[in-house]
């Protein structure tokens, strides 16, 4: 069983750190559309897509590096207590505390994946001007959510070993 978590963890770490590092130069397609945006409507026509396109590569940037995010333990933590305690009882409070984190990333991708149904159902659009199909950031949003799903397990499992003295 421990080589088969060890070979889950190592895996899934492999996929959201590939794809984090990707998804890192995101911010620079962000500033080129925004960049764009900025010109075109000081020296031609504005054009009427930047706008949600540089938001939904801030969604697709934010939700695709969420993984790598809880990867490095990056995310927010209160550390007035946390930060003195010794490892093995930050193990135990994060595999208490990821519990939450995956029941609410679960109800998120559920939430996704029938919205998802219905974008490419109806072929649902957004309702301005440029009218771009929702259907690709709806499916890149659910992917987000399963990779942080999957990584939120092997952090736990992580944790687990953690707990009790074994090496990852």
């Amino acid at each position: 069983m421990s080589s088969l978590a060890r070979s889950y963890v190592r895996i899934v770490d492999a996929i959201n750190r590939r794809l984090g590092r990707i998804m890192m130069y995101g911010i620079f397609v962000m500033i080129a559309i925004l960049l764009w945006s900025s010109i075109s409507k000081t020296f031609f026509l504005p054009s009427l897509w930047t706008l949600e396109t540089a938001q939904f590569a801030m969604v697709a940037y934010y939700i695709l590096g969420g993984p790598y995010s809880i990867q490095l333990g990056s995310n927010v933590r209160m550390d007035l207590f946390y930060g003195g305690w010794s490892d093995k009882t930050k193990a135990w409070f994060d595999c208490f505390t990821v519990m939450f984190l995956i029941f609410f990333l679960v109800v998120l991708l559920l939430g996704g994946i029938e919205s998802t149904e219905y974008s490419l159902k109806y072929g649902e659009r957004s309702p301005t001007a440029w009218r771009p199909y929702l259907w690709p950031i709806k499916i890149a949003m659910c992917v987000g959510f399963v990779l942080m799903i999957l990584q939120s397990v092997s952090e736990l499992i992580k944790d687990i070993f953690r707990i009790r003295g074994e090496a990852i």
